[in-house]
């Protein structure tokens, strides 16, 4: 099959190769999927280059853990009825060699989801980190419906998912965004809006919500730890799933006073049964066009350095590569 892989670490350009390579079959309880695009996320280039010190897990790695296809092959235990199902893919690459920028991979066939006819492929391949990662962070504290949550970094992959699924489940959604400028970006299914650098954000924040938001989805803890202490109901939740420093601090006696929980989230490592949950309820959002995802041009394999190399720099739409059939 035509595979993209890397076997040492180190820039996009530098190590990721374009080749052939034999193909996978699936073991007992598994999935094969014929791959049409992979969804390139910043973990996966994260692991690519060895952020923060982490080291090959695998002598050769096929990247990205999500992906949409079609079902060509099943293992024993699994219905042969599986085969020809349009499917999308979270975890391909999570704790295993060879993810979606092939061919051809093999999963569990829990994580190969069912895709409606009425859901696009494309939207398919960008849901699985960051809208696992969305999910879990606004609902692994139950329901949101009567509540208001804030989802700071709403224009980001995981930020904007969070948004629309917190208003899907009934919430009253604040979202944010670093600058004015960039307010009119925002995607309409977030109610109100506050960007960070008008001179008040927490008086703002309140403005939406007198008595405090309920919760509070958080892309850069260790920037707006004092921000969220400060507009935190008592109670809340803040759920963490990024930080720029990666020791931040947090003002302990106000958050205490308030009762606040602080939830962080590392979507590799999520509970089996959240997955399940969130791949279930994420299809059906999907499929009741409650999610709407800005996808690039996908890229050929050929080009999937200049893939990674977009999602390192910070491009807002998704990056997808279209695998050749």
């Amino acid at each position: 099959m035509h595979a993209a892989w890397y076997e040492r670490q180190g820039s996009a350009a530098e190590v990721l190769q374009v080749g052939e390579m034999a193909a996978p079959d699936p073991g007992a309880g598994e999935v094969r999927v014929r791959v049409s695009l992979s969804g390139v996320n910043p973990g996966d280039t994260k692991k690519r280059r060895g952020w923060l010190g982490s080291a090959m897990p695998f002598p050769r790695v096929v990247p990205h853990s999500d992906g949409a296809g079609v079902i060509d092959a099943v293992g024993v235990g699994v219905n042969p009825a599986r085969v020809g199902q349009r499917v999308w893919l979270y975890g391909a690459q999570s704790y295993r060699p060879f993810g979606t920028a092939a061919q051809l991979t093999v999963v569990p066939t829990e994580q190969a989801v069912e895709l409606p006819d009425e859901v696009s492929d494309e939207t398919g391949a960008c849901l699985g980190i960051p809208g696992i990662t969305a999910h879990r962070a606004v609902f692994s504290d139950g329901p949101v419906c009567g509540r208001t949550v804030l989802v700071q970094g709403v224009l980001g992959g995981v930020g904007s998912l969070a948004a629309q699924l917190a208003a899907w489940g009934g919430a009253t959604v604040i979202g944010t965004v670093t600058r004015t400028s960039d307010l009119e970006r925002i995607d309409p299914a977030v109610g109100d809006t506050v960007a960070l650098d008008q001179p008040q954000p927490a008086e703002a924040i309140r403005a939406h919500a007198q008595q405090g938001v309920d919760r509070i989805i958080e892309v850069a803890f260790s920037e707006n730890a004092d921000l969220d202490a400060a507009v935190a109901a008592n109670d809340g939740v803040i759920a963490a799933y990024a930080t720029r420093r990666d020791r931040p601090e947090f003002p302990f006696w106000p958050m205490l006073f308030a009762n606040l929980t602080i939830r962080l989230f590392g979507s590799d490592d999520f509970p089996r049964e959240a997955k399940r949950q969130a791949a279930a309820e994420l299809t059906a959002a999907a499929s009741e066009g409650a999610l709407r995802i800005p996808v690039g041009n996908p890229l050929p394999l050929d080009h999937i350095a200049e893939a990674h190399d977009l999602v390192d720099a910070g491009t807002r739409a998704r990056v997808l590569v279209a695998i050749p059939s």
